[in-house]
């Protein structure tokens, strides 16, 4: 075990009934490495990261998180997501309680921080990312790109080791995107290590260190984005970035 690595995946298979989803899924993921997924929609990219999560059980392979196999039977399932943060397209934000009071939920309840220190942390989170102001208002009075800013931060809260980010842009109008990518921005340049699942194409050219293409529940193709994107090896991948050049996305 590389003592850079936070994420190994080894023989991945995930199926749904007869469906197979993830199919012999290898993937190491390094220190304050940003790994982006690419692929059309129904390849896998979702689950890959909800398997990471523990939020599916898997058939077959094993994950490690730090040198840890989090694939374990025994393993305590809560206590590996306090080390894995997970932001989807739904903001899934508390309706009834404020901003402050979503993001200090999880150090107080799982970290066990006094509240006190919470809200100073969370304060300081928001701040950082622009919403310091809306720290006593109810997510509904929120634009869906401060609902998704604000899933995030309740992520970073946590101080995870590893952030996974699934699609965290399609549910926003055109003009709410940019707010939200401006975060990741800064979470990459501040070493964050992170596996995104994404269909923003340019972003992911910007911001990977490598770019992951999936179809049909198989990592297919993976390089650095300048070359995968410019001078991709394989056909479905070529197939794929002509699609999306087609529609203007890339």
């Amino acid at each position: 075990m590389n003592e850079n690595e936070v994420l190994r995946i080894e023989g991945l298979r995930k199926a749904f009934g007869g469906t197979v989803v993830l199919d012999g899924i290898n993937q190491v993921v390094g220190k304050n490495e940003v790994v982006c997924l690419i692929g059309a929609s129904g390849s896998g990219k979702s689950t890959l990261l909800r398997c990471v999560n523990l939020l599916e059980r898997i058939d077959a392979g094993e994950i490690y998180l730090d040198g840890q196999r989090i694939t374990d039977p025994g393993v305590n399932h809560d206590l590996v997501r306090r080390h894995i943060g997970i932001v989807f397209q739904s903001y899934n934000l508390f309706p009834h309680m404020t901003v402050a009071r979503n993001v200090t939920l999880g150090p107080v309840k799982g970290l066990r921080l006094p509240r006190a220190e919470a809200a100073a942390e969370a304060e300081a989170l928001l701040g950082r990312f622009g919403l310091l102001d809306k720290r006593d208002d109810y997510p509904d009075r929120l634009s869906g790109g401060q609902q998704q800013r604000v899933a995030i931060v309740r992520a970073l809260a946590m101080k995870p080791r590893l952030l996974l980010l699934d699609e965290v842009t399609s549910a926003l109008d055109p003009e709410l995107v940019a707010e939200v990518l401006d975060v990741i921005r800064e979470l990459a340049s501040g070493g964050m290590t992170m596996v995104i699942a994404t269909h923003e194409m340019g972003f992911a050219r910007e911001i990977a260190d490598r770019v992951c293409f999936l179809a049909d529940g198989r990592i297919v193709e993976e390089a650095p984005p300048a070359q995968l994107f410019s001078s991709p090896s394989d056909e479905r991948t070529r197939r794929f970035l002509r699609r999306i050049v087609e529609a203007g996305r890339l």
